[in-house]
């Protein structure tokens, strides 16, 4: 079992985010979400909220960390009343990292693909993964609309988060599937979960929709076994 972070992003495809969050509960790991603000808007945040007010096992957890969901706001307890940071204050996004053994971002839109490519740091998850100890996994699963996904610049930002993870140079000509198969093959803690060819939730056809859940969870297993074994 390993303590699994969520990541949720913009995308449609974030309105599986329950059933991923139960796909990785019931392969037998720990899972908390962290979402952006798009993301709260395609699926029920409140309900993972809710499930937060009967936890298992949070006992042994720093205060903070005592919720299934976490979002922007949870970065500045009471700031809503008033209340300002006061030295020796838990960093949610530090806590986070040191709790997290894998960080799985599941949808990746293309707005966090970018950020996550240079380095911006701009709301919770992303602090995540500024903070991120590289000798711990990662697993992407990229969602977006097709011509999206085609852009010049989404190679551009896979490959540069490839060579931050390890594995080296990689060509720039691949085609999209040999591109993340040479990203998996060469980075000891990367892994890519390609997009599906589906029709879209804009109604267009084409690759972009984020991988089945099942697949997702074995990226997650697999990694971890890697790992585990090294």
């Amino acid at each position: 079992m390993a303590n699994v972070l969520l990541g949720v992003t913009g995308s449609v495809a974030a309105m599986r985010t329950p059933v991923l969050f139960e796909a990785l509960q019931n392969a037998g790991h720990s899972v908390k979400v962290v979402a952006t603000s798009a993301a709260t808007y395609f699926f029920d945040a409140a309900a993972l909220r809710r499930q937060s007010l009967m936890p298992v096992g949070f006992s042994d957890q720093p205060e903070c960390l005592r919720s299934l969901l976490f979002v922007d706001d949870d970065e500045w307890p009471g700031r809503a009343d008033g209340e300002h940071y006061r030295r020796g204050d838990p960093v949610l996004h530090i806590e986070l990292r040191k709790w997290a053994d894998l960080l799985l971002i599941a949808p990746l839109d293309a707005n966090t693909l970018a950020k996550l490519a240079v380095g911006l740091c701009d709301n919770c998850l992303t602090c995540i993964w500024r903070a991120w100890d590289s000798s711990r996994p990662v697993v992407l699963a990229p969602a977006m609309n097709t011509l999206m996904w085609q852009n010049p610049l989404t190679k551009r930002h896979l490959r540069s988060l490839a060579a931050d993870a390890g594995a080296g140079h990689i060509p720039g000509h691949l085609a999209d599937e040999a591109l993340i198969q040479q990203i998996n093959e060469r980075s000891p803690t990367l892994r890519i979960v390609g997009p599906m060819i589906k029709t879209l939730a804009c109604g267009d056809t084409g690759i972009g929709a984020m991988a089945e859940v099942t697949d997702i969870v074995a990226a997650v297993q697999t990694l971890l076994a890697l790992l585990k074994a090294a």
